[in-house]
């Protein structure tokens, strides 16, 4: 069966050219390459995502139907740029938001997101790319999702740099070997899940 992926693009900007966006495109086509299809892209600063930490927050909330496609699909790719040394608070709203997991568990204690892998997308200008993935990591892995080995494909430029990761001329060689074992160990753990799905608890 087809192991399908969506990204969360994180960016603050609600419209206009992302880094992100361009780190994004490299996980797709690496992704491509181990036959897994990267369905949609979802910009959530676009979308009226309101601050909370249930799966609804009323009137207006456009995380309900976010939520539902994130669900539908095998892999979820978190993208996001770092500020002031750590990820950007749109990211953080997205994982607050997925704290509504912990209490919507079925019979054996498994989350909604149980059986789904999650990576991460990173870029910046600053350093904080362990320190964005650490706080990324652990907030999935709490609400239910599985991380592979090398799940962060990320580049960070100089610090108070003017170059972003869209502006480079081609993407680095370290980068693209990066995307390509996360979209490799990220295809296989998510087709040994679907095959052999995490049991929960009695």
């Amino acid at each position: 069966m087809t192991i399908r992926a969506i990204a969360l693009n994180c960016t603050l900007k609600a419209q206009g050219e992302s880094s992100t966006d361009a780190m994004i495109g490299v996980l797709e086509r690496a992704f491509a390459r181990v036959d897994v299809t990267l369905t949609e892209t979802i910009r959530i600063a676009a979308h009226n995502v309101k601050p909370g930490v249930t799966s609804d927050e009323g009137e207006g909330d456009d995380w309900p139907a976010i939520r539902v496609k994130i669900l539908a699909h095998d892999i979820l790719i978190l993208a996001g740029p770092i500020w002031m040394g750590q990820i950007g608070s749109v990211a953080k709203r997205v994982l607050e938001r997925m704290d509504a997991f912990l209490s919507e568990t079925d019979d054996q204690g498994r989350m909604p997101s149980y059986g789904k892998v999650a990576v991460m997308a990173i870029v910046g200008n600053e350093d904080g790319a362990h320190a964005s993935s650490a706080q990324g990591f652990q907030a999935l892995n709490d609400t239910g999702w599985t991380i592979p080995p090398v799940a962060a494909c990320y580049w960070v430029g100089e610090a108070m740099g003017t170059v972003d990761f869209k502006d480079l001329p081609e993407t680095p060689e370290k980068v693209q070997k990066t995307a390509a074992m996360t979209a490799t160990n990220a295809a296989h753990l998510a087709r040994l899940l679907r095959d052999t799905p995490i049991p929960g608890a009695d």
